[in-house]
This record gives C-alpha cells, structure tokens and sequence, in this order.
C-alpha cells in the first residue's frame, strides 16, 4: 500500500488527478471518531498536515491520525484505528 504522504502528495501534484474527488478522514481522540473532511481543507503536509476546521482555524493533525482516504466516495486507502 502507498504511503500515507505519498497519496497525499501525488493528489496535490498529479495533473491527472483531482483534488475535489477526495476526502481524508483523520482520528480525533478527543472525539474518538473518524473526521472526514475534503482534501482542498489540507493547507500543508509535511509530517503532520495542517487543515481549515469548521471553525475557520488552522489545525494540525498528524499524517498517522489519518485512517482513511476515499476518491469520489470510495475506499482507496485504510489503516486500523489504533485503542490508545
């Protein structure tokens, strides 16, 4: 399976891809749910990523939060969530 970073970034880059046709969801442990939003909140990626919350704000999560990646509303990458 590709790496996490790697998808992100190919997304971000490939002409052949488009960004609109994804959705990242990330664990939040605070909520301990999977948070969903679209690939165009993603400001940065690096070892984290930073996004725009629903808030407006600048949030960053890092890339081992992220559980799953969907194109056009379909599974294309999944890690298990973790019980920490």
């Amino acid at each position: 399976m590709i790496p996490i970073k790697e998808l992100l970034n190919k997304i971000k880059w490939d002409k052949n891809e488009n960004p609109e046709d994804y959705t990242v969801g990330y664990y939040d442990r605070l909520k301990k749910e999977i948070i969903e939003i679209p690939y165009n909140k993603i400001t940065h990626i690096s070892e984290n990523f930073m996004l725009i919350d629903a808030n407006g704000e600048e949030k960053m999560i890092p890339l081992h939060a992220i559980k799953i990646a969907r194109k056009k509303g379909e599974q294309l990458w999944k890690r298990p969530i973790s019980k920490d």
